[in-house]
């Protein structure tokens, strides 16, 4: 029984560290590479966090994506003048991570299909952009102004994808990941 049990909580652990990189790739991501854009003045920033985030959905399945996601630019945000965005990002990015990890670990894929993973990239971006709307709706109260975020966000997005998808092939042929 000991072994048994030696083994899950090794197993519990390593999960928890390789959870934590993710968090932590994604936020270095998103804080050293941001272009904040000129549209307006709540525009949006371009960064490579939301290609982290899909590098970590593809690879590490749902769970750690949606953690990275929202953790890593959760954190950005509080860290880098942002804060009142926190928890509309945590949200945004959590159900991100969450649904291109679902789509691309969908049928035992495990992020191994091309095309299932750039749709689940696609598909992820209408929610992230709807919940980000939502919250400015709240925060300027207008349907109107958060319309000028969108360009940005999807800016954003296809960036990521652009970066991730490749990255994700690559990696997919090293034994690790296979």
């Amino acid at each position: 029984m000991k072994a048994t049990t030696a083994g899950y909580s090794n197993l519990r652990t390593f999960d928890l560290i390789i959870t934590a990189m993710l968090i932590a790739l994604v936020f270095v991501a998103t804080l050293t590479l941001n272009i904040r854009l000129p549209i307006a003045a709540n525009g949006g920033l371009v960064h490579l966090g939301t290609g982290m985030l899909f590098i970590a959905s593809i690879l590490f399945g749902p769970k750690k994506g949606a953690l990275a996601g929202a953790i890593g630019m959760g954190l950005f945000d509080l860290v880098s003048g942002w804060t009142l965005w926190a928890p509309f990002t945590i949200v945004a990015r959590g159900l991100q991570g969450y649904i291109v990890g679902k789509i691309a670990w969908s049928n035992g894929r495990k992020g191994s299909s091309m095309s299932f993973n750039l749709l689940a990239a696609i598909v992820s971006i209408p929610v992230m952009l709807a919940v980000y709307f939502l919250c400015e709706r709240v925060l300027f109260g207008s349907w109107i102004i958060p319309v000028a975020s969108i360009p940005g966000n999807l800016v954003q997005n296809v960036v990521g994808i652009i970066i991730a998808l490749p990255v994700c092939v690559l990696l997919k042929k090293v034994s690790v990941f296979k």
